[in-house]
């Protein structure tokens, strides 16, 4: 039973959620499902742990998305100037933005990201992982983040996108700096202008001499004459860059991690591969690679499962505590590829559903295929009884993992 009683309590984020953000969400549900959290930013906000709070605060239109009016908002709550140009122009995406801005730039998106692009990417992906898993071999030890889970999606993304594979090492390290819940705000500002400089000429590039890309598709007008800006061109290619790959990234090691520390279920899908689809469905809900929902705020006073959150606050989902929430998923802390996932939150909910899911899903059937065909005997290696965590509330993803073969 949930402790009403105590609706004043602040929890707080510490460094140590990032390593088990499922002990805390579980400890904080004890006092109800909407908790204020301190931030490590020294912010409070609101986070929904729940599934049925959680599902219909995604599709809730008084929780308002807007890039400049989040930013405007927490730089009062902080007392700092607000975000440099930089920064609110990456920020300006779809997934920032609600209708009727949201229903444009989404079927602006969609006419290029297709469903007949995204299954044509199959046997490429099918490539890249065989040529990835040949590398390993006759090796006794290795890092499967670094030398498998993160080069593959990252090398399908920048082929679909047209980004040169070789710039990886420097959109990651910005990556990194934008999503840290902990980072200097010094060190966010470096990786905005730069990654606002490299993505501008990349889309200028792009219009100058256009390639059978992704990025070089969204510059074409619809067939109304509506086109993105070159603004709304940067802004798409940095979520999708780093949707789409940090995203996969976490999705692969998190359910090899998953599998790893259950051997039973290890053991089942190799004797089933065809399971491999529904288990990375469980991969998603059980662990998946998004912790919290992006921002949020309230256009005006909310009373969301029993609590009452006032105007102008940040409201999050915690789409992995909704996901292990035992009133929709019985048993929800044990990993079982047979269960009925139906519904799980990891992609979101409503029209800011994932654009990528599909690549997403594609992406880890295919992985998870060729690796536990490959090396029958993976396991963890010793070196992973200690695994260090990215310090991101919206990203959940590991430093490394180290295994067997």
């Amino acid at each position: 039973m949930a402790d009403i009683e105590a609706p004043d309590r602040i929890e707080s984020i510490g460094p140590e959620f990032f390593a088990d953000p499922h002990a805390h969400y579980r400890r904080w549900r004890e006092h109800g499902p909407v908790r204020r959290v301190r931030f490590p930013d020294g912010v409070i906000r609101w986070v929904i742990l729940d599934y049925a709070a959680g599902r219909a605060a995604l599709s809730d239109p008084r929780l308002q998305k807007a890039a400049a009016v989040s930013d405007a908002l927490l730089s009062r709550k902080r007392g700092v100037p607000q975000s440099d140009p930089n920064m609110l122009a990456l920020l300006s995406h779809m997934l920032n933005t609600d209708p009727p801005g949201h229903t444009r730039l989404r079927k602006l998106v969609t006419r290029a990201f297709t469903p007949r692009r995204v299954a044509a990417l199959g046997p490429r992906i099918e490539e890249i992982t065989g040529s990835l898993l040949d590398a390993l071999e006759g090796r006794s030890e290795v890092d499967l983040l670094r030398e498998f889970a993160e080069p593959l999606p990252i090398t399908v993304i920048c082929e679909l996108l047209g980004v040169p594979l070789g710039d990886r090492a420097d959109f990651q390290e910005w990556t990194r700096a934008l999503v840290a819940v902990a980072g200097l705000d010094e060190d966010r500002a470096r990786a905005s202008e730069a990654m606002a400089v490299y993505l501008t000429q990349l889309v200028r590039a792009k219009a100058v001499e256009p390639a059978a890309d992704l990025l070089s598709a969204l510059a074409v007008p619809a067939d109304d004459g509506d086109a993105l800006t070159e603004s709304e061109q940067v802004g798409m290619a940095f979520l999708l860059l780093v949707a789409g790959h940090d995203t996969t990234v976490n999705l692969i090691a998190n359910g090899t991690l998953a599998l790893l520390r259950n051997p039973a279920q290890l053991q089942a899908l190799r004797a089933d591969p065809e399971a491999i689809p529904a288990a990375v469905e469980e991969f998603l809900r059980f662990d998946g690679p998004v912790n919290m929902s992006t921002i949020r705020h309230t256009a005006e006073p909310v009373t969301i499962a029993g609590t009452d959150i006032p105007e102008g606050e940040f409201v999050f989902v915690a789409l992995a505590a909704a996901n292990r929430d035992a009133d929709r998923y019985p048993a929800p802390d044990a990993l079982d590829p047979a269960r009925d996932t139906t519904g799980h939150l990891a992609f979101g909910h409503g029209i800011h559903f994932c654009v990528g899911a599909p690549l997403a899903r594609l992406e880890a059937r295919i992985a998870f295929a060729a690796l536990l065909s490959r090396f029958p005997d993976l396991r963890l290696s010793p070196a992973a009884e200690a695994l260090a965590w990215h310090p991101s509330t919206l990203m959940h993803g590991l430093h490394e993992l180290p295994v067997l073969l």
